[in-house]
């Protein structure tokens, strides 16, 4: 900084940028607002890569309409968990369509996974993941996946997972299989 009688110059460099996020995509099933809010936050601060939230048979259509996504609230809320975590890269955000458009965008060779109580036969932490290019979490609206939903899960090569035999509130499952797998894949 230089300062003369009546002007000051200021220099700036730009230090190192910030790393890549993870390649961790979320697809969610369109929760309540105020759920919705903490997982934008939460996973923001926690490094997804994306997020997708997404109609599901057994959401709440009206969530769509909340000031959440009209007024652009989503957005401060990306911005605060970059800032809790100390990071500039906000995760890509989508929402309001369907289940199907959602899982017809995915890249084909990330690993695949849903979280499911009801069917899944395995736990999250036990799942040996492969070699792939990225991941894929999906977590249905706060009732669960429908068989329709599962059998579109299915034909799109998600494998399902669980977390245990506790049902578990949406963010808090989805803080804790994202955890999992940075974690598994040495994402931290």
């Amino acid at each position: 900084m230089e300062r003369g009688t009546d002007s000051l110059r200021l220099s700036f460099a730009w230090g190192e940028l910030p790393p890549e996020l993870p390649p961790l995509r979320v697809i969610l099933g369109l929760p309540r607002p105020q759920t919705a809010r903490d997982l934008l936050r939460e996973g923001t601060a926690l490094g997804v890569a994306a997020m997708d939230f997404v109609r599901t048979e057994r959401g709440e259509a009206s969530y769509a309409q909340s000031s959440l996504w009209t007024g652009g609230e989503w957005r401060d809320l990306l911005v605060a968990g970059a800032a809790q975590a100390f990071c500039t890269r906000l995760p890509a955000l989508r929402h309001s369509h369907s289940l199907r458009e959602a899982v017809a965008a995915l890249p084909s060779d990330f690993t695949r996974l849903a979280l499911d109580n009801y069917e899944a036969a395995v736990a999250l932490a036990n799942v040996r993941l492969p070699e792939s290019p990225g991941v894929v979490l999906a977590l249905g609206a706060e009732r669960g996946w429908t068989d329709h939903e599962r059998t579109l899960l299915r034909q799109n090569e998600f494998q399902f997972v669980h977390l245990g035999p506790r049902v578990l509130r949406m963010e808090t499952a989805a803080i804790a299989a994202i955890s999992l797998v940075k974690a598994t894949r040495g994402w931290a």
